[in-house]
């Protein structure tokens, strides 16, 4: 922002690039954190796998056991590496280059509100080639709908940024 900095956390499904909750703060800690993937798990069930890097936030006993408590697998990016969640890192490109970059954004206010505009451009809207000329919300629905029980994604990941 022209004025300082905010945190902005998102919790994506691996497969199919949807962004599922993100939130935003004001300081690095693990609280937003926290809330977003309570929020990820409560709305569309417990994942297989959880990715992210090694941040101070994902590494905390209070979002880890969040991930222990619901028995999911722990996966961490290796120091530097982030090539090992690269879809987030995508996102988080585009999101950048297309949405914060373009507004000076004054207040945290305008900046979630345009997020939130982005964010649902991007599932709604967005196809992607890897998902075969699909959006994030149809290869989702796609996926909920082929008899695996519903929503629940097999693998989530999530990344901050600044």
């Amino acid at each position: 922002m022209r004025r300082g900095f905010l945190y902005l956390v998102a919790i994506m499904d691996w497969s199919t690039r949807r962004v599922l909750t993100w939130r935003l703060s004001n300081t690095m800690d693990a609280g937003f954190c926290v809330e977003a993937l309570e929020e990820a798990l409560a709305r569309y069930g417990r994942p297989e796998i959880f990715n992210t890097d090694q941040g101070s936030q994902f590494t905390s006993a209070a979002f880890t056991s969040v991930l222990r408590d619901a028995d999911i697998r722990i996966s961490m990016d290796g120091r530097g590496r982030w090539m090992d969640n690269v879809f987030i890192e995508r996102l988080w490109r585009s999101l950048k280059y297309e949405c914060v970059y373009l507004h000076a954004f004054e207040t945290g206010s305008e900046l979630r509100a345009g997020l939130t505009r982005w964010i649902a451009y991007y599932n709604h809207y967005r196809p992607h080639s890897a998902l075969g000329g699909q959006t994030p919300d149809e290869a989702y629905g796609r996926i909920g709908r082929s008899g695996d029980g519903g929503h629940a994604p097999h693998h989530l990941m999530t990344r901050l940024a600044a």
